[in-house]
């Protein structure tokens, strides 16, 4: 059988630098069909999809929000044609019934374990309309190795410089923060993966750098401590959201080989400053997560902030705005406080304001926001800053004898044409 699974583009932040990294949801995906289905990766932001192309059954995974419209006006042209569409991924379950209007089939939740019983329906003529899972979980025991074999591996680098593979340890967040929908998605219960299985899948990916994509490493002391020592002897370096602020933990990490870490900002405070700063004493760069327009947010106090992040020496920043997507506390606070704007879902890139704050106009906020980006790379713009940020990765690997030339390796990076 042959399934087509189709990734639909999106748009990067307005002043963002223009890279794509290899997706992780359809290749954890893939990983769950079964061994008879054959798998025609799409990655539309890199690839064109052929329409006229023979295929049995076409799946679309989103990801973000403002994949939501494109993936629809995909499975709106197969569905003409005759052909099957399943939606499945994070946005397909945050915009669930709406999507459903233009779906043969919704996968909600997590997909190990299940895939046999979707494609034997589908076969049988007897597809659901839904496969409803968001709240119960399979087995984290059972999560095997992503598929990344279904991508075409050329695509995923910047001006000759390899993207780092994407990688997760674990599901599940404890935490419920005020923009983020991981709780509805994935439960406030964490649940790590067996280490040993973590280790396998490391060891078989081929490249040495990676993202690990958890929500937060910094949940559970002790099985993030036992994770780092078994990461060291694989040399490899990789970057995450937040480590435990603690010195063992740290040092435990740096000698795994962490490269930097995608840490929020949310204020001035001295706990901010000293955070980067032990960050930075184990050779751990950061890059602020930089969110505005929250309810204590005033124009004097974004300002104020940015001054802060120079101070700080942050290596890296990504500014963005609050957006209230489905299924967060911010959604629900903001539609029943009726201060939502928009909900045109291509309006939720996270550049755009689609909210009324409490304590300026919605046009300046966004000004703030191009504010933010233009002072914060002032005096160095980001390719020099993602220079560096290379720079210090190559570093590492030449200390630890992992350093694999390739071809035009940080050649015309700093200073080449910028894309955005």
């Amino acid at each position: 059988m042959k399934f087509k699974l189709i990734y639909p583009r999106w748009s990067k932040l307005f002043t963002q630098t223009e890279f794509h990294l290899p997706p992780h949801g359809p290749v954890v995906f893939a990983a769950s069909l079964p061994e008879y289905v054959e798998v025609d990766f799409i990655d539309e932001n890199l690839q064109e999809i052929d329409f006229d192309d023979p295929v049995d059954f076409v799946g679309i995974s989103m990801m973000l929000t403002i994949q939501i419209k494109r993936g629809w006006e995909i499975a709106d042209i197969y569905r003409k044609k005759g052909i099957k569409v399943i939606f499945g991924g994070i946005s397909t379950m945050l915009h669930a019934e709406e999507t459903m209007n233009h779906a043969d089939s919704v996968f909600l939740g997590e997909a190990e374990g299940r895939m046999e019983a979707v494609f034997s329906d589908f076969q049988n003529n007897r597809l659901k309309k839904k496969y409803d899972y968001l709240e119960d979980h399979p087995p984290i025991e059972i999560v095997g190795t992503a598929r990344r074999d279904i991508l075409q591996r050329d695509l995923y680098n910047y001006r000759g410089i390899q993207m780092v593979d994407l990688f997760h340890a674990s599901r599940g967040c404890r935490f419920n923060c005020y923009p983020c929908a991981v709780a509805y998605l994935g439960g406030r219960k964490f649940r790590p993966r067996p280490i040993e299985k973590s280790i396998q899948e490391l060891e078989s990916i081929d490249n040495n750098r990676l993202f690990i994509v958890d929500n937060s490493l910094a949940q559970d002391e002790e099985w993030e401590k036992d994770l780092f020592r078994e990461m060291i002897p694989l040399k490899k370096k990789w970057c995450s959201h937040p480590i435990q602020d603690k010195p063992e933990v740290l040092d435990l990490a740096a000698q795994a080989g962490a490269w930097y870490v995608y840490q929020a900002v949310f204020d001035t405070s001295d706990y901010i400053r000293e955070r980067i700063k032990r960050y930075h004493d184990h050779g751990i760069l950061v890059e602020g997560t930089i969110l505005l327009g929250m309810d204590n947010h005033t124009e004097e106090d974004i300002k104020r902030l940015i001054d802060f992040l120079l101070e700080i020496q942050l290596d890296l920043a990504e500014f963005t705005v609050l957006t209230p997507f489905p299924h967060t506390p911010a959604f629900r606070e903001l539609h029943q406080d009726k201060r939502i704007l928009s909900y045109d879902w291509d309006d939720y890139s996270a550049d755009k304001v689609v909210f009324q704050p409490k304590h300026m106009a919605p046009e300046k906020l966004q000004e703030l926001l191009k504010y933010a980006w233009d002072t914060f790379y002032h005096d160095e713009p980001q390719p020099v800053k993602m220079f560096k940020l290379f720079q210090h990765v190559i570093e590492k690997e030449k200390a630890d004898n992992t350093y694999r030339p390739r071809k035009r390796d940080l050649a015309n990076y700093a200073f080449g044409k910028k894309i955005r």
